[in-house]
């Protein structure tokens, strides 16, 4: 699993992390769930798995600064600017997430927890990864379909803000030395991206 590419370190979403989660989550969704639901999903539910993607600081990311230092200056110095999670049930990973904070978007983030729940979907014994996007929504349908999402049903009035369907998507074969090394170059490409990103903003 991917865990840090600079400038980003994904790491699990701790109860800690849902004021800046939930921020995110009313810019990105006009139905959001609530900092209850999160807190069920992280301390309750054990078939959960929540990520976090935080923007991290050149000096945090370094050997120089002491642990400590880490410590107090975590929450000003790495903002959460994304987040993702899903349930996994038996050899089902189901995504229920994601999102990227706006002033983010179109870095990559996205695509980073993409990956990275795809990666751990398949440490933990997944053969299958599914989720539902908005028929209209043709950007993220786009970015599944990269990973090897196939449209495989629709689910008619899902999204209740506007009563809009939803499609189901899955991806499957995940063992597969084809789709193991098509993972594999699509995880180099985006580490290339997120570094050249780095050095663009610098």
């Amino acid at each position: 699993m991917i865990e840090s590419v600079p400038p980003y370190r994904v790491e699990p979403m701790q109860w800690r992390d849902v004021p800046q989660v939930m921020a995110i989550e009313r810019q990105s969704f006009t139905l959001p769930w609530s900092d209850y639901t999160y807190r069920h999903e992280i301390l309750e539910n054990r078939n959960a798995h929540y990520f976090v993607a935080r923007r991290m600081d050149d000096r945090l990311a370094s050997n120089s600064v002491s642990w400590w230092g880490r410590l107090f200056k975590r929450e000003t110095e790495a903002p959460v600017v994304g987040y993702g999670g899903f349930w996994i049930v038996i050899d089902e990973a189901h995504i229920s997430t994601i999102a990227s904070d706006v002033r983010w978007r179109g870095h990559g983030i996205g695509e980073l927890m993409l990956l990275a729940m795809i990666d751990r979907s398949i440490e933990l014994g997944a053969h299958e990864v599914t989720l539902e996007v908005r028929v209209s929504n043709t950007v993220a349908q786009s970015l599944y379909r990269k990973y090897g999402f196939e449209v495989v049903g629709r689910r008619p009035g899902y999204y209740r803000d506007n009563n809009e369907d939803a499609d189901l998507m899955t991806l499957s074969g995940v063992y597969t030395a084809d789709y193991q090394a098509k993972l594999k170059a699509l995880r180099s490409a985006l580490e290339n991206r997120l570094r050249q990103d780095k050095t663009r903003s610098m």
